[in-house]
């Protein structure tokens, strides 16, 4: 279907779309999910392809605010909630929604939020030391300010891998003895001081921001939490679709499809449970392994280069045959 008239332009550019269509597989009557509205861009595309009803939630108030605007041109079709995609089945249950036959994830920050400086995400122009999606809760100022040295050493290297996550914790620490770090310019500065710059041209602040974005946002137990609902909520032959951007997201994902899948590795002989008789898997891999972005894509896109699509599928009768 085209786009109609007038429909809000689009200051993200959705990752992997035709993938992500592919693996979703929209069809006519179906109840989606975009866990992670943003732009908009997943919920637009998932109702041209289809006459479908699409429910998406964001944690951020301004995308919400955004997607009352893209709603008005799909009505009755479109539903953004406000709230944590790790809390779909609360969120969704509430509206009287019990089952999907889709739901998408792309674990991606929005352009929106990258690209303001006043969020505090980006290096790239200085603004307050923030990093929230939402707007309550710890900023990542808070933590850098309260954090021990051993804490803050911890959680660079747990969400960044961040291999000199000590020499960046004890700069830090010395740094706050002698003003507040409130700003994204002056942790950048702080980090740069100590970490050497790198042949890949991957600024040396990269992974310490991640690491704390990752924390102040509870990402990873987010994460958690959606795979765990998503697969509850997914009626006979509904799809899981998540699009990942770095190893740490694309980890849980992985291994918790493969759970679902009956592909987990068996305990060692050794282990009890390795005596226990599997059940029947619920879910079949639709993808056997991680999709990539094509190189046009990341010539248009160079935020794409990281994303990695995987695809479940709720065992029916009518299940179809994994992609490549």
């Amino acid at each position: 279907m085209s786009t109609p008239a007038n429909t809000p332009a689009l200051a993200h550019i959705p990752v992997m779309l035709p993938e992500m269509l592919a693996a979703l597989a929209p069809r006519e009557g179906g109840v989606y999910l975009d866990g992670t509205f943003g732009g908009g861009g997943y919920s637009r595309a998932i109702l041209e392809a289809a006459p479908c009803t699409v429910w998406a939630i964001d944690r951020d108030p301004l995308a919400v605010a955004r997607g009352a605007a893209l709603a008005a041109h799909y009505p009755g079709r479109l539903h953004v909630i406000e709230g944590g995609f790790g809390q779909m089945l609360a969120l969704l249950q509430a509206q009287g929604v019990q089952a999907l036959d889709g739901v998408v994830l792309d674990l991606g920050l929005s352009s929106y939020q990258i690209d303001d400086p006043g969020r505090g995400f980006s290096f790239r122009a200085d603004g307050p030391l923030d990093m929230r999606m939402g707007a309550a809760g710890p900023t990542a100022a808070d933590l850098v300010a309260r954090l021990s040295e051993g804490e803050l050493a911890d959680t660079l290297y747990q969400f960044g891998e961040e291999r000199l996550s000590r020499r960046i914790a004890r700069a830090i620490v010395a740094a706050r003895a002698e003003a507040p770090i409130t700003t994204t310019q002056r942790l950048a500065e702080i980090i740069r001081g100590v970490v050497p710059r790198s042949g890949d041209g991957i600024d040396p602040a990269t992974r310490s921001f991640q690491a704390l974005r990752i924390r102040v946002n509870d990402e990873l137990g987010e994460i958690t939490r959606a795979l765990q609902e998503a697969a509850q909520l997914l009626a006979p032959g509904g799809r899981l679709v998540v699009v990942s951007f770095h190893s740490l997201e694309d980890r849980l994902v992985k291994t918790f499809f493969a759970e679902q899948a009956g592909r987990a590795p068996s305990p060692s002989r050794h282990d009890p449970r390795g005596m226990q008789v599997r059940g029947k898997a619920g879910f079949r891999l639709l993808t056997n392994k991680a999709q990539r972005p094509g190189d046009s894509e990341i010539g248009r896109n160079p935020r794409a280069r990281s994303a990695r699509l995987r695809a479940l599928q709720r065992q029916d009768s009518e299940a179809t045959e994994a992609f490549p």
